[in-house]
């Protein structure tokens, strides 16, 4: 049937850090390990290279940025456009506005995405690199 022969790893759910829903952070975040926000972030937010990295957004929780996250489970709002190498799971009350970048798609009815839903292949050389640098300084857009 569908998917046999693929091998889904479990996302691991511990968390080191936690936004608390009265807290509202302006900048951009790198981490490594497992974020959960309840809160507001504006800026973008970006798990080390390498790293097997969770971010959990519930369904209080807001960032107004890019994501670029191994593993993303999402239940609030993200505007701007979420890249997930691994896994993004789409919860009921989930928004995003902005592109969505996924090698594993997980969505809930009503869960929501305003902008596109692009599949990353491991062999698919069709989708550009997210160029982190370029994204933290704002600068140059690369459309190859």
């Amino acid at each position: 049937m569908f998917g046999q022969g693929k091998k889904v790893k479990a996302v691991s759910a511990k968390v080191d850090t936690i936004v608390g829903q009265q807290t509202q952070i302006e900048g951009d975040i790198r981490f490594s390990g497992g974020l959960h926000v309840d809160g507001r972030i504006r800026g973008n937010v970006i798990a080390e290279d390498g790293s097997a990295s969770v971010l959990t957004i519930s369904e209080h929780g807001c960032i107004e940025g890019d994501v670029q996250v191994p593993n993303v489970i999402l239940n609030g709002s993200v505007q701007g456009d979420v890249r997930s190498d691994e896994r993004i799971e789409l919860a009921a009350k989930a928004r995003v506005t902005g592109d969505v970048y996924y090698s594993l798609i997980e969505m809930a009815m009503g869960a929501e995405v305003n902008g596109s839903l692009v599949h990353r292949a491991d062999s698919d050389s069709s989708v550009v690199n997210f160029d982190r640098e370029q994204q933290l300084t704002g600068g140059g857009s690369d459309n190859t």
